[in-house]
């Protein structure tokens, strides 16, 4: 329990204690949009235990009012508390306080309300509206939804259209095109090949979405051999890749 002290210097104090400091040089690096003094170094497995606990106490609602955060994993523990929640409307309406001040894409993708599973029909409005955003990161988060909760069983075309019409400059929108589009060809093959066949997506998404998904168990070696032919060359250069993945 969280005595007459300052909760953000009680959070950070025990992030602190969480520290591995080979973690965080290693961590460092895979997040060039995060300064390095401002990631601490907690595994991920100890800071969703800490949320586990400290989302039960009355300090957590107190946390979740300090934006923007100083911390990178300060950004973690508040996307797991969202994430935890379990009114549908409080946690839309705390993911929509919080996506404008994500700053990559660790946090972004750390985010998967499992009360969202309930929620299907009204949660493809704010899908809607997050891809529609002009956050790199609100972006993102929304493509992450229509990958995570609609390629089963309730799958649609009308999914995939929505993706394959996003178009933007930046990296990390358009990894996650990809990423999309080749759990999409894992999970609905024949359905989304199309949009790969009729080149629907810009060159390097298009590209990368095939690397993707030629990475991917979950497709056979026959689908693989024919995904790598879809590849858009560049125009006069002699691709010596012609058979990798």
């Amino acid at each position: 329990m969280v005595e007459k002290r300052d909760v953000i210097a009680y959070v950070q104090e025990r992030l602190f204690g969480l520290q591995d400091l080979s973690y965080k040089e290693f961590h460092s690096k895979l997040m060039p949009t995060v300064p390095a003094e401002r990631v601490i170094g907690v595994r991920t497995p100890a800071l969703r235990k800490f949320a586990k606990e400290f989302g039960k106490t009355k300090e957590a609602e107190e946390f979740l009012v300090h934006l923007p955060h100083q911390y990178y994993e300060e950004n973690n523990l508040h996307g797991c508390l969202v994430a935890g929640m379990k009114d549908y409307g409080r946690c839309v309406e705390e993911l929509d306080r919080f996506l404008p001040y994500v700053d990559n894409w660790a946090t972004c993708d750390l985010m998967s309300p499992k009360v969202f599973k309930k929620h299907l029909p009204e949660l493809l409005g704010k899908i809607e509206e997050w891809i529609a955003a002009e956050q790199t990161y609100v972006v993102r988060f929304g493509i992450g939804m229509l990958m995570s909760y609609y390629l089963d069983g309730g799958f649609d075309l009308k999914y995939p259209e929505m993706v394959a019409e996003i178009r933007s400059e930046e990296y990390y929108v358009n990894m996650m095109v990809a990423w999309y589009f080749a759990t999409a060809l894992a999970k609905q093959y024949d359905a989304v090949l199309p949009f790969i066949e009729q080149r629907r997506l810009d060159q390097w998404t298009h590209n990368k979405a095939i690397q993707k998904g030629v990475e991917s168990y979950r497709i056979t070696d026959e689908q693989k051999m024919y995904l790598r032919t879809l590849k858009i060359r560049a125009k006069g250069r002699k691709s010596a890749d012609a058979t990798a993945s």
